[in-house]
């Protein structure tokens, strides 16, 4: 593929069926327009993640479908991609049956939301972050 790819990703697509692997190379290709700096890795044996200042999101082939793992609960979802673990306390997930359009844009504003969140040190870190409140300043001026 491109200097991008690892080579264990490569290995997963190639062994599932050709509509899964359909799936996953356009998926790929998404997240690498998300970020260019958005890396590819193996996890849990055999899994294929992409990580950029921590976990972006993950493939997993089932029988029948191909899921997205997306590492960010608290991204907004405007154009309602995610269509599994909504309330999920870590992720939610975007199932891609064969025969499914992929919407880009969408996809890419989720993924970049994602990585926003990442560099700015994770959704964890920024959900116990409140913001300061602004006080009024109660002596004025004559």
């Amino acid at each position: 593929m491109t200097d991008r790819a690892h080579p264990g990703v490569d290995a997963y697509i190639e062994g599932l069926p050709d509509w899964q692997q359909e799936i996953c190379r356009k998926v790929r290709g998404i997240v690498w327009a998300a970020d260019p700096e958005i890396e590819e890795t193996i996890k849990r044996t055999v899994q294929p993640y992409f990580v950029l200042d921590g976990n972006v999101c993950a493939l997993l082939s089932t029988k029948d479908h191909v899921n997205l793992f997306l590492y960010d609960p608290t991204v907004p979802d405007p154009h309602r991609l995610v269509n599994q673990g909504h309330g999920n306390a870590t992720g939610r997930a975007i199932q891609i049956y064969q025969d499914d359009p992929i919407d880009r844009e969408p996809l890419v504003e989720l993924l970049r939301a994602i990585v926003a969140n990442n560099r700015a040190g994770g959704w964890r870190k920024l959900g116990r972050e409140a913001p300061t409140p602004v006080r009024e300043n109660s002596h004025r001026e004559p």
